[in-house]
């Protein structure tokens, strides 16, 4: 069966970055990911989205973002259906060291308010990171940006690449359960290793284990022979 090409014209795609930076983001690896990814598909599934480097260089037509973090899903979400309540929000958030700790210690219950919260706190820690102690807490210091000016064109445009994106607050199985052939799937997960001594543990409070990465390793075989067209005679 074809694949309908999922891929915007480029001349109908309006350039947009990530909306902020991710631990173990592929930015500068993509050069080298696009010659493997196929020139169409039906639908585009990232079930470890972080930063989503991926997704906005290919911007798909159709496109299912996932992750457990339920802050960045969040955000995400209120990007998408509210930019300028996000904007109007982040507008009213002041640059300075005192008011970054008030906010950082903050945890508001509105939607619109935790989304203009991390987009704050990302562009205003040290080096621009998402990091959290083992209580799930925001825990990077001030990054002393005192002349930084927040992008609200970016989130303008963020908003317009994910006007046919639907997310997923969750694990990877429950992103990709309605993947089929003709779909593009993309995982990246968190990096781990086989011992205790896993460098990514300080920017998560729950590492991604090594028994999930086994687990994510079956569930990719399985997809693949099951979405495998029956002539197939590809290795």
């Amino acid at each position: 069966m074809a694949a309908d090409k999922s891929i915007p014209d480029a001349a109908k795609t309006e350039k947009c970055p990530p909306l902020f930076r991710w631990a173990g983001g592929k930015r500068r690896l993509i050069s080298q990911i696009l010659p493997v990814v196929p020139k169409s598909f039906n639908h585009y599934y990232e079930p470890f989205s972080g930063g989503a480097a991926l997704f906005f260089k290919l911007q798909p037509a159709n496109a299912t973002l996932g992750d457990k973090n339920e802050e960045l899903i969040n955000c995400y979400q209120q990007v998408k259906s509210s930019p300028e309540e996000v904007i109007e929000a982040l507008g009213k958030l002041k640059n300075t060291k005192t008011e970054y700790y008030k906010i950082r210690a903050a945890l508001p219950k509105n939607r619109i308010d935790r989304a203009a919260r991390l987009i704050y706190l990302m562009e205003l820690s040290f080096n621009g990171i998402y990091r959290v102690n083992s209580d799930g807490g925001f825990n990077v210091p001030y990054g002393s940006k005192k002349n930084k000016e927040f992008d609200f064109d970016k989130i303008r445009k963020v908003s317009k690449a994910f006007a046919t994106t639907e997310f997923v607050c969750g694990d990877f199985g429950t992103t990709v359960k309605n993947a089929k052939e003709g779909d593009l799937v993309y995982f990246d997960p968190p990096y781990t290793v086989a011992h205790g001594n896993n460098g990514f543990v300080q920017y998560n409070e729950r590492i991604f284990s090594w028994a999930g990465q086994i687990r994510l390793a079956n569930a990719s075989t399985s997809a693949n022979e099951s979405i495998e067209p029956e002539n197939s005679s590809g290795s």
